[in-house]
């Protein structure tokens, strides 16, 4: 029960501050709508750079995997080393 009170109030108090912070604000309510969503934009490019970034990384990682495992299973030595620079390629693009 404690622990609910407490919550109720920390939501409270920051749903208050939120609200004195934004009557008090030194700028119109459109500029501060235009800066709040200029900013959010902003935090998702950047989400979608770093998940885009991520996914490329793990993906030349799994073709590095690949490649490194056809080299394992090549019939002749020239094939090996061909998968061999493949994944060493991939790795450095990781």
């Amino acid at each position: 029960m404690k622990a609910g009170k407490l919550l109720l109030g920390l939501v409270s108090g920051a749903a208050a501050g939120a609200v004195l912070g934004l009557l008090y604000a030194p700028k119109k309510g459109t500029e501060t709508r235009k800066t709040i969503a200029d900013t959010s934009n902003s935090y998702i490019k950047d989400a979608n750079r770093g998940i885009n970034d991520f996914t490329d990384s793990l993906s030349h990682k799994m073709e590095a995997l690949k490649s490194k495992t056809k080299a394992g299973f090549a019939s002749n030595k020239s094939e090996e080393k061909i998968n061999q620079a493949k994944a060493e390629m991939h790795e450095m693009q990781a």
